[in-house]
């Protein structure tokens, strides 16, 4: 059986290129995508989306292909259809068409 792969964990941030400098000087990653309302910095592993708040709720995405069949998926600017739903907690997932 494969498991579900988490594509990326959404915090907010206040100030995106703030955010970005102290990520990039404290640990080693990427920056896949940075604007003035989100950012996608890259690890090994996982990528971590940092978010205004309003932009996108606070979140981790998982990769699950039949989200391209459900009617109400929406697009991301980067090309990605995605669906949010809440768990019993009330906390938000993101199921995403493929990785980002």
């Amino acid at each position: 059986m494969t498991l579900t792969y988490v594509d990326h964990i959404a915090i907010e941030t206040g100030n995106v290129a703030s955010s970005v400098s102290w990520y990039k000087n404290k640990f080693n990653c990427t920056v896949k995508f940075q604007d003035d309302s989100w950012a996608l910095i890259g690890f090994s592993n996982i990528s971590l989306a940092l978010v205004t708040p309003g932009e996108h709720p606070p979140h981790f995405a998982v990769v699950d292909e039949s989200v391209l069949n459900n009617g109400e998926k929406k697009k991301h600017r980067d090309g990605i259809y995605y669906i949010y739903e809440k768990d019993v907690d009330n906390n938000v997932i993101e199921k995403i068409h493929r990785k980002s």
